[in-house]
């Protein structure tokens, strides 16, 4: 089989951050391997161009410009939010507000915005909405372990499915 559409495809592989020296930002190893249903429009197209066509142990390796990825930095989704915002019943929760946490954020329509605290003072918090990935070459480094077809609810569903339909689930019997 190949990599096409309505296929499930598992894969193992690096993502690094640039080149093939750059930081490691995922592993999906032989043991926990990415599995997905090839063309149901849940990955990113480039990521999928560069995988179709292949077959089981062909290996892969390719950088995914960030313009192709999870887009430029936009310094538009960079901004300061009032502090009182992270209050519940009047008070902040230890530890929310610290340089690096991320935080949901919900809008007026019901939204949710997650971000990134860059910087705090006391009347406001400046947090990064980007994609974690966004301005980010993707270097990948990988192989195909196994295709199949996909089944009718994979199908359906436009997902994939585990077998026993949860992921690592092994019945006990004394449940």
């Amino acid at each position: 089989m190949i990599v096409e559409e309505n296929n499930v495809v598992t894969i193992h592989y690096e993502l690094r951050d640039g080149n093939s020296e750059g930081e490691l930002m995922e592993r999906m190893d032989v043991n926990y391997p990415f599995s997905f249903l090839f063309g149901s429009g849940a990955l990113l197209p480039a990521f999928e161009s560069n995988l179709e066509g292949l077959t089981e142990r062909d290996g892969f390796e390719f950088i995914l410009k960030a313009e192709d990825a999870y887009g430029p930095l936009d310094e538009e989704s960079i901004i300061d939010v009032p502090r009182f915002v992270f209050r519940l019943d009047g008070e902040e929760p230890e530890d929310l507000v610290e340089e690096g946490n991320f935080v949901a954020l919900t809008d007026e329509d019901g939204g949710v915005h997650h971000g990134k605290i860059l910087t705090f003072d006391e009347e406001k918090v400046n947090i990064d909405f980007n994609h974690v990935m966004a301005g980010k070459d993707l270097h990948f480094k990988g192989a195909i372990l196994n295709i199949r077809g996909a089944s009718v609810d994979e199908l359906i569903q436009k997902r994939y499915i585990p077998q026993g339909g949860v992921r690592g689930f092994e019945e006990d019997e004394d449940f």
